[in-house]
């Protein structure tokens, strides 16, 4: 093998940063990026209607609202490390996105609020990164602002993840008396100034805990730090490197982001620890990023990144082998070999053709249509790779279009969107129309915006009576074709065909699958 391709696999590290909403992840991405020098300044998060917004935000819609929608690709470098962050929507409307994008990465960085501890949503997402043992850095964000104590942060993860936590940092204070943070993965101490914008390579920085200077510089801290750090080498757990790479623990890292204050430590830390690109499962046999032969996979697909041009680009994660421009592949799900000559790489909203790229790398690809999310691309063989699911909707609602001579655009609009992974569309099988089924309600307002900027459709949804769907199907035909005709105004096929049960609450989901044993009724579904 190359030893310079081995070396460029080996270098990069490819996460994503999740977080319940309001934890403070924006801010945190931006300082990550003015770190590896992809950005100058930071976009002002707090003034949503400042003519600067947070980078890694860029639909209008996120700009009203200020959170963000979509997931952003972003790619630089950090010192020797090529680093690819998927920056994942946090907002709990949001989340199947999120999923999905989770199944493009090695590791992931778990932003928690101090004041408010573990959140809902943040248990949602670390339930998928569980799925696939993803590695996971915690990043306890707000120091500078009261909140709980960190053992009872450590306490609080540790109870509603099941995941055991590690501190490679120790925080000094918090709120008006937060000093700074000790690096204990780095032995190092950086003190912090109130109102200084920092960015880590300034400021007071201690090596030595028994140094006279910190008495001076903290007081009655200083005593203090030094019995918390003496009591952590006693009773924290031990960090091993084979336990976190497993997903069984979590190094956890404390600081304030919107001061810059603990990110480098926890950054330096990161790229050390995180994984570099591993094997990925396929349906036929694991597949090793050291394989000479190319091969990716579509995770997403956005559509009008740029309107100017009514763009769809597929963000495709290398999962062996050297992309190069103009090679050819093997677009597997429609049996053709395409070119491909016109792969961009990303920074938020900004992107640049590239000639080559390596396994973890995520590449952008223009297309009209073709490409679907789960598509896999490769050299030689044949290969689907696995785990990249559809999830079941929580949320229903059923499209009424304004004017009915806008149904082809509609249409069109729909099956676009649906392909992308912005809402899921089904068509029930007794009556014309659509119901769409969105995780979080904010994507119905998305779906309708959308349909309106960029296919110039006036449509409205309304409610509809289904909270619950499950995909459906049975070895025996004749028992399904009976289920159907049972349930005829529940019945309805998404956007691949495949058939759908909707239905009314999970008692009623319940009571049919009491009835009906033969049937199988799937919560996910793996994308065709």
């Amino acid at each position: 093998m190359d030893r310079h391709y081995q070396n460029e696999i080996d270098r990069r590290r490819t996460f994503g940063i999740i977080s319940h909403p309001d934890a403070g992840k924006t801010t945190l991405t931006e300082k990550i990026l003015l770190f590896g020098g992809a950005i100058q300044q930071a976009g002002s998060v707090k003034a949503k209607k400042a003519a600067r917004h947070a980078t890694s935000d860029w639909m209008a819609i996120e700009k009203e609202r200020g959170i963000s929608v979509t997931s952003s690709v972003m790619k630089f470098n950090y010192r020797d490390f090529e680093i690819n962050l998927l920056d994942t929507p946090g907002h709990e409307d949001f989340s199947e996105d999120t999923y999905r994008v989770l199944t493009a990465v090695d590791s992931a960085l778990m932003v928690i609020d101090s004041a408010k501890g573990v959140e809902p949503q943040t248990e949602k997402l670390m339930a998928v990164c569980r799925m696939r043992n993803t590695p996971i850095v915690t990043f306890i964000n707000k120091l500078d602002r009261e909140g709980m104590s960190p053992l009872d942060i450590l306490h609080d993860s540790e109870d509603k993840l099941q995941s055991e936590c590690t501190p490679l940092s120790w925080p000094i204070g918090m709120g008006k008396r937060f000093k700074g943070v000790y690096n204990r993965f780095g032995s190092q101490l950086h003190l912090f100034e109130a109102g200084r914008q920092t960015r880590g390579g300034d400021g007071i920085i201690i090596n030595d805990l028994s140094d006279p200077v910190l008495d001076d510089l903290l007081g009655s801290q200083a005593d203090q730090l030094r019995e918390e750090i003496e009591l952590l080498e006693v009773a924290a757990n031990p960090f091993e490197l084979d336990h976190f790479l497993n997903g069984g623990q979590t190094p956890v890292f404390f600081g304030s982001a919107i001061n810059n204050f603990g990110v480098r430590e926890m950054l330096d830390a990161f790229v050390e620890l995180a994984p570099h690109p591993g094997d990925r499962a396929a349906l036929t046999r694991d597949v090793s990023p050291y394989e000479a032969p190319f091969s990716g996979f579509a995770f997403k697909i956005q559509a009008n990144m740029n309107p100017a041009h009514r763009d769809r680009i597929a963000f495709v994660r290398i999962c062996s082998g050297k992309f190069t421009r103009g090679m050819k592949v093997m677009h597997h799900r429609i049996g053709k070999e395409v070119t491909l000559a016109n792969a961009t790489i990303f920074m938020a909203n900004d992107r640049e053709n590239v000639d080559v790229a390596y396994p973890g790398d995520i590449i952008g690809i223009h297309n009209h249509g073709t490409i679907k999310i789960g598509d896999t691309f490769s050299e030689k063989e044949p290969l689907k790779f696995t785990g990249i699911p559809n999830f079941a909707p929580e949320h229903f609602m059923r499209v009424h279009l304004k004017n009915p001579i806008k149904a082809k655009q509609l249409q069109k609009g729909l099956i676009q969107l649906a392909e992308e992974g912005a809402v899921q569309v089904f068509r029930p099988v007794r009556s014309n129309g659509y119901i769409l089924g969105a995780v979080g309600m904010l994507q119905f307002d998305v779906t309708m915006a959308r349909l309106k900027a960029e296919y110039g459709v006036d449509a409205v949804y309304e409610p509809v009576g289904f909270t619950v769907a499950r995909w459906v199907d049975c070895e025996n035909a004749k028992k399904l074709d009976e289920f159907e005709r049972k349930h005829p105004n529940n019945m309805a096929v998404d956007a691949e065909e495949c058939l759908t049960f909707l239905t009314t609450s999970e008692w009623q989901l319940g009571y049919a699958k009491e009835n009906w044993p033969d049937i199988r009724f799937h919560k996910t579904r793996e994308i065709n």
